[in-house]
């Protein structure tokens, strides 16, 4: 599978809520950048991550362009969250069934076929105004 092609199947898993096949296109040395927080590497951290998203937020990803380098070895993504804020998240505003829209994007490497780095960013501030913070 090209690079492209894993990055898209990569999304349609999230949207589809099969974190499960998400983790089965990481690489075993994932290392996951998020927007705000410490770098998270392996899967357990990883898929810890992803069932706390699921807890707090419900999110489908829309508007979605892959990118890649001719070598495969690096890709990105634009898309438009679209989410509800469903349970309050430590550190941040109250939940109350809140929804949002948000721009983001998020770099690839990829490494043996596998994703092994996942960078993430979206405007933390343009979020809390949205959910009302």
């Amino acid at each position: 599978m090209d690079s492209k092609a894993l990055i898209t199947a990569y999304y349609d898993a999230f949207n589809a809520g099969q974190t499960d096949r998400m983790l089965d296109m990481l690489h075993d040395e994932i290392e996951h950048h998020v927007n705000e927080g410490q770098i998270r590497k392996g899967r357990d951290l990883f898929a810890a991550f992803n069932a706390h998203m699921t807890r707090c937020y419900r999110e489908t990803l829309t508007d979605i362009v892959v990118f890649a380098n001719e070598a495969g070895d690096r890709a990105a993504a634009e898309f438009v969250v679209n989410g509800t804020y469903l349970e309050t998240d430590e550190g941040l505003p109250p939940a109350n069934g809140q929804t949002y829209r948000l721009p983001a994007g998020a770099f690839f490497t990829i490494r043996d076929g596998r994703i092994a780095r996942v960078t993430t960013y979206y405007n933390l501030a343009d979020w809390v105004r949205q959910v009302g913070g």
